[in-house]
């Protein structure tokens, strides 16, 4: 790989979710502020939307981390779950212990159990769902329910929803518009700027140890934003190829030209616009080594 041709203790533009290349953008900031402010209301649910790409999952996992010690916090990455097998989940992630066989009644009792010793510890319990545009309406409803349980003072469940903007319609049902109303903060997560993407991208080099000077030439760092409209994944992604094939080349600087190709063949709108680099592009790549899995 590159990193020491570049002098970098890690590859800086991964796109497994990592808080510790959380770049606090205009609108990161806003959302994890937004995030922290209503978890400590204490009130409903909270909802955050945003296309996919736009670092949904590392600003959940980011918000997790930056909770208190008086918050306990379940995760559920694939809510695409039936009513009973989401409580299930839910169980698990505070630890209950269940029978192997409980109902339904027992099993909202051990929840209900659970919260209420956790509130008597001073603690303040968060459910966080990702994809949650994927939650079956029944399963929204039955989280509903769970979220009536509560004392003279708060509620005993708070629900962030993380989801594409097909989550907006979803909730539009007439099923679960009692949800949609207790929905008290939400905020849509946008792309980098053209002038963000030039630290997001200092940013992630420099968490990754990079201490050299400009590594992306101002030409490839404004062909890079085209190329992608600020989504982070493809920035990410179309970065890690471009410093592979300058690396390849034996350069220490990532031009124009390299993000040209790797932008050529990684978004087909990209391949149709260039179509006489595609061959080239695969070419390059290859001689490189890269295996490069696009994955979601």
């Amino acid at each position: 790989m590159y990193k020491s041709h570049f002098g970098l203790r890690e590859v800086p533009f991964s796109i497994t979710p990592d808080t510790s290349f959380f770049f606090t953008s205009p609108h990161s900031q806003e959302a994890l502020n937004t995030l922290l402010v209503a978890a400590r209301s204490g009130e409903g649910f909270i909802k955050i939307t945003g296309e996919v790409g736009t670092g949904k999952t590392l600003l959940c996992r980011k918000f997790m981390a930056t909770l208190g010690e008086e918050f306990v916090t379940a995760y559920i990455p694939n809510p695409y779950l039936e009513p009973r097998t989401l409580m299930l989940a839910l169980a698990d992630e505070l630890e209950i212990t269940l029978e192997r066989d409980v109902d339904q009644h027992q099993l909202l009792k051990s929840i209900n159990y659970r919260l209420l010793e956790l509130a008597g510890q001073g603690k303040q319990v968060v459910l966080c769902l990702d994809e949650a545009q994927a939650i079956p309406v029944e399963s929204l409803e039955a989280l509903r329910l769970l979220t009536n349980l509560e004392t003279e003072k708060r509620k005993l469940l708070q629900i962030v929803l993380f989801g594409q903007p097909e989550l907006n319609a979803h909730l539009e049902s007439p099923t679960i518009r009692q949800l949609a109303q207790r929905i008290t903060f939400h905020y849509h997560l946008g792309a980098l700027s053209k002038d963000d993407l030039d630290y997001y991208l200092a940013h992630r080099l420099r968490i990754a140890g990079y201490a050299g000077g400009r590594l992306f030439a101002r030409g490839a760092v404004r062909k890079l934003y085209l190329a992608t409209g600020g989504i982070p994944r493809l920035v990410n992604i179309m970065s890690h190829k471009a410093l592979m094939l300058a690396y390849g080349e034996g350069r220490q600087q990532v031009e124009k030209r390299h993000v040209v190709l790797a932008a050529s063949d990684t978004v087909a709108p990209q391949r149709a616009a260039w179509p006489w680099f595609a061959g080239a592009a695969g070419l390059a790549l290859a001689a490189c080594g890269i295996t490069w899995a696009l994955i979601k």
